[in-house]
């Protein structure tokens, strides 16, 4: 062959070869990043479902412990018959039953379309499951066959507080004594939620009609399907989903949608002003011609005529009087604007166990309009921005932006 021939194949060979000692080499750098990368995402995703599987689990677990098979439900119950309803609401129905221990349950059975989904009831009941205190309703059981959703806790004999405080005659029944038991006892299970137990838990939604009464009119705290846990150094959190009871939500909750353990510090202000003047707070959010009432109590203290506004069946006893100031004193300083200036749930503790008050006077509080000058007459009403008045019992959701609101959710 011709010698040139040979001179251009050894040319081309030796050029080829350049070409693949650069080639393979940066191949084989991209092809084993590549790998590692792989490898590590792997591992990534391994690390997070057996975190997530866990986690699970340990939910799992601690309602595995608790279910119910609902035969015996059934049986307990009479087959949910009418004769056992103890009440009914937009969640469903609560009926009174009996365990062949011989038990006494209360059932909550929710309805096919009670708005508490099944992420509701699960929250409720990985939180009160883990929960125990004497001022904290007990969960003794759940089922969820046969599309049912149930429920039970331990039965509470004189129902809920609203049952007693706002009616006419069962109030008579409820002294001093007994309401200031009641206001402590509450005190004492939001300490436990927020400072004692290992978790530090916001309910969202206190109110009387979750405050249930044994057979000693000892206070319970109940329904914890909106309840949040925080974790570590966190002290708040923000959502786009306001949920919870007109009358009872603190402004900054209210409007912007931000809870922590100071918007159930305001919701126990308003319910101890409920329980000394025997008078439903949300009635004036749907009444032309209702007070709302930390506007009528801020307005006698301010005149210093503030026992006035007492229930009529505290007043025949003036030896109690100082310990009625104290609470409606520390009952105003509970629904302040102002989160940082509300007390913590220790130090509220604290002065109702002793004979302190806060050290600073309240100032107006939260949501205040100016009344006519007629305090007694009652011809004021205020509403929340946003918010749709929809009836005295049930529980709503809104957005924060004011613009678009959901339905209301009943509890």
């Amino acid at each position: 062959m011709d010698h040139n021939y040979y001179i251009f194949a050894g040319k081309k060979t030796n050029e080829t070869g350049k070409i693949l000692a650069i080639v393979i080499p940066t191949v084989l750098v991209v092809i084993g990043g590549m790998a590692i990368c792989l490898c590590c995402w792997s591992r990534r995703i391994k690390s997070k479902r057996s975190l997530s599987f866990g986690s699970h689990m340990e939910d799992i677990e601690s309602i595995e412990s608790l279910l119910i098979d609902l035969s015996t439900i059934r049986s307990a119950t009479n087959n949910f018959a009418e004769s056992n309803k103890l009440g009914e609401g937009g969640f469903g129905t609560v009926y009174k039953g009996s365990l062949p221990s011989s038990q006494e349950i209360a059932v909550k059975r929710l309805s096919q379309n009670s708005r508490q989904g099944l992420g509701e009831l699960k929250n409720e009941l990985v939180l009160i499951a883990k929960l125990q205190h004497k001022n904290l309703v007990r969960l003794v059981g759940v089922c969820l066959q046969e599309d049912e959703k149930l429920l039970v806790y331990e039965y509470m004999p004189n129902t809920s507080l609203d049952n007693f405080l706002f009616d006419s005659d069962k109030r008579k029944e409820l002294e001093w004594c007994k309401r200031f038991g009641i206001i402590k006892g509450i005190s004492r299970g939001l300490q436990y939620l927020h400072e004692d137990s290992q978790l530090k838990i916001v309910h969202r939604d206190l109110k009387a009609s979750n405050i249930l009464l044994d057979a000693d009119m000892n206070p319970k705290i109940s329904d914890f399907g909106l309840a949040r846990l925080f974790g570590g150094d966190q002290s708040q959190d923000t959502t786009n989903r306001v949920v919870g009871t007109y009358g009872y939500m603190a402004p900054e909750y209210a409007l912007r949608g931000q809870y922590s353990i100071k918007s159930d510090i305001y919701s126990f202000g308003v319910l101890i002003l409920e329980i000394i003047t025997g008078r439903r707070n949300s009635d004036s959010y749907n009444s032309d011609q209702a007070v709302d009432l930390p506007s009528f109590v801020w307005e006698h203290w301010t005149m210093k005529t503030v026992m006035e506004v007492v229930d009529p069946y505290l007043r025949s006893d003036s030896s109690q009087d100082d310990d009625i100031l104290r609470c409606i004193h520390i009952g105003l300083s509970c629904i302040q604007e102002d989160p940082v200036e509300r007390p913590t749930i220790s130090a509220i503790s604290i002065m109702l166990d002793g004979s302190t008050v806060p050290s600073q006077a309240p100032s107006r509080p939260a949501f205040y309009i100016e009344m006519s000058s007629n305090v007694g007459s009652g011809m004021c009403s205020q509403s929340y921005p946003g918010v749709i008045n929809d009836s005295t019992t049930k529980s709503i959701v809104m957005s924060p932006n004011e613009l678009s609101i959901t339905d209301p959710e009943p509890r």
